[in-house]
């Protein structure tokens, strides 16, 4: 009869995979729950005291927790609290647009430890890899680091990197960036291992991990800012397509806008000239409303907190006669939802979603109320009938979703106890 064959220590099952588990669940629940006694992490593991003090000094050993106070206010002795070792490891995010790149560095907890900004307005050519040192270096210096003691960076950006060339499509507005040998010079240049995403994925990482999409494994977050586009979520995670171009939908062909021929030239299309932040304050002329002189997503979100605000006071007699454009600016609320849910009605039919997030600072300006108009307009347009909630991360989404996404791997990478 044949002998058992040698389990490897790599085997699942072997008890350095299980303590390896049972390491990464504790410093799972001591991200999720803040500093924690052995008695606790040992109720929320199931693991026995004894146990759980052996996984504590194990970690504590590999200088992936330490010890932080202890806890006050109950009866009976002080309990020793435990925390993950918040400088255990770095990471860098960077969100790129036309006019700056914002940098910023959190420690393996997620807390952001440095940011930096770089005005970059019509610059290009081989400055980008020397905006992108700058960026990190700032960053990092703001955080009392060097470049090299950062363990991962994500590089955000419009459009995305084509995964068979390499080079940036769907973004000529952003100069600089379409060389074929940026990511080969990015690579030689930066010390640590570097990762590429479209900005709007990174909004929605942001929702799934930290906002609205916490318990969704199926979503579509739909973004309009300087430019409209969508994130597809599909069982949990991103879907890029083949070119890295899925969820390009201002490129989608819909009614009511002329037909856009040679897209990526104009780098505009149907659905980003009938509904994008262009087309808002082009509506708000056509009813009577002024304007001012700004770029034109900071005029549309301007103009659209006005409308949204005339919304939720409809019916105010007093507030009517204050605002004589208040009817006009809940027309134009009501035209931009349209406008809106013309799209997404075709993004519904193709995905079926359960739930789509509304994001980006153009839409969520509208608020509840430009949030319920598209709910309803959409419920006449699509068969399906997906839940519309708004964004619940506002401040930098991008920026925030980007290490978020660096800080996922990081931590399976430094976390990750079976080979010590």
């Amino acid at each position: 009869m044949a002998g058992t064959p040698p389990t490897t220590p790599g085997t699942p099952g072997t008890p350095r995979v299980l303590r390896a588990m049972n390491d990464r669940a504790a410093l799972d629940l001591l991200l999720t729950h803040g500093p924690l006694s052995r008695t606790r992490i040992g109720k929320l593991t199931g693991l026995s005291k004894p146990t759980a003090s052996q996984l504590l000094a194990r970690l504590e050993a590999a200088g992936l927790v330490v010890a932080t106070g202890t806890s006050e206010g109950r009866p009976g002795p002080s309990a020793q609290l435990y925390a993950v070792n918040a400088s255990a490891a770095h990471v860098a995010a960077l969100d790129v647009t036309p006019e700056r790149i914002v940098a910023a560095v959190a420690d393996i907890t997620g807390a952001e430890a440095g940011r930096f900004e770089l005005r970059t307005p019509g610059r290009g050519g081989h400055d980008v890899v020397r905006q992108v040192l700058a960026s990190v270096d700032g960053a990092a210096k703001d955080a009392g680091l060097t470049r090299a003691e950062l363990h991962r960076v994500v590089i955000g950006t419009p459009g995305a990197f084509d995964p068979n060339t390499g080079r940036l499509r769907y973004a000529s507005h952003l100069p600089g960036w379409h060389s074929p040998a940026l990511l080969g010079e990015l690579a030689a240049a930066l010390p640590m291992p570097v990762d590429y995403e479209n900005d709007v994925n990174l909004a929605a990482v942001a929702e799934q991990r930290l906002g609205a999409a916490r318990e969704d494994q199926d979503f579509v977050l739909l973004w309009n800012q300087e430019g409209i586009g969508a994130a597809l979520v599909i069982g949990g995670r991103l879907h890029r397509g083949w070119t890295g171009g899925a969820g390009e939908i201002g490129f989608l062909p819909v009614p009511g806008t002329p037909l856009v021929r040679q897209v990526a030239k104009a780098n505009s299309g149907g659905f980003q000239e009938l509904a994008g932040a262009q087309s808002v304050p082009r509506i708000a002329k056509s009813l009577g409303i002024d304007t001012a002189e700004q770029p034109y997503a900071e005029t549309a979100a301007a103009l659209l907190r006005r409308a949204a605000e005339a919304e939720r006071e409809s019916g105010d007699a007093q507030a009517e006669r204050e605002s004589g454009d208040a009817e006009a600016l809940r027309e134009l609320l009501r035209q931009t939802a349209q406008r809106i849910a013309t799209g997404l009605a075709a993004v519904v039919a193709v995905l079926d979603p359960g739930l789509v997030v509304l994001s980006g600072g153009v839409t969520c300006a509208g608020g509840e109320p430009l949030r319920a108009l598209i709910q309803s307009e959409l419920a006449e347009l699509a068969a399906s009938r997906p839940r519309l909630v708004l964004g619940e991360v506002t401040e930098q989404p991008v920026l925030r979703g980007a290490l978020e996404s660096a800080l996922a791997v990081t931590r399976a990478e430094v976390f990750d106890t079976s080979a010590h």
